[in-house]
């Protein structure tokens, strides 16, 4: 299975020292199609493997991972509705889809427990590329007081989602 793209490259941070001075600058409507991107690749690969896997634990993982991320999906529309910003596609939430859809598309030729660890494995790295990206571009560069308090208040839920992947890495290997 090929390499997940690192969020960092896609957002322009690469191998600098990680801070909010290094941050590349991104807009709120950016933002916004950033925050919808990832978590609609969540929300796919959930809903791939939910139909896929026979394990019950991954099985109930994935549909978490479509709840939690439709959930967080749903208030970023909200807000950016009630804040009338436009989500603006931009090369990091287009890179983002394009990632996605490259994953499931790898996830169909995988089966059994070869299935679980790729899915697992990918969920791990996914998330702790999406809290560092939090962290580090856009919550520095959210201007919109609300649209930062919606950043910082799902960031836990990632941070809980990527300790349950962690959790159930463990037990595949």
């Amino acid at each position: 299975m090929k390499k997940l793209i690192p969020l960092l490259t896609l957002l322009g941070i690469g191998a600098l020292p990680l801070g909010a001075a290094n941050a590349p600058k991104v807009t709120d409507p950016q933002i916004a199609a950033i925050v919808v991107a990832a978590n609609q690749v969540d929300i796919d690969a959930g809903k791939y493997a939910v139909g896929k896997t026979h394990n019950a634990e991954v099985k109930a993982f994935a549909q978490t991972m479509v709840t939690d991320h439709t959930a967080v999906n749903k208030s970023a529309v909200d807000l950016v509705t009630k804040l009338k910003v436009t989500p603006e596609a931009n090369d990091t939430s287009r890179a983002l889809t394009a990632g996605g859809e490259k994953n499931v598309s790898a996830l169909h030729a995988l089966e059994g427990a070869a299935f679980d660890k790729a899915y697992v494995d990918h969920e791990v790295a996914y998330h702790e590329q999406v809290l560092q990206a939090l962290d580090t571009v856009l919550v520095p560069n959210a201007q919109n007081s609300e649209l930062k308090d919606l950043l910082v208040k799902v960031r836990p839920a990632f941070v809980a989602h990527l300790e349950h992947a962690k959790h159930l890495q463990m037990s595949l290997h």
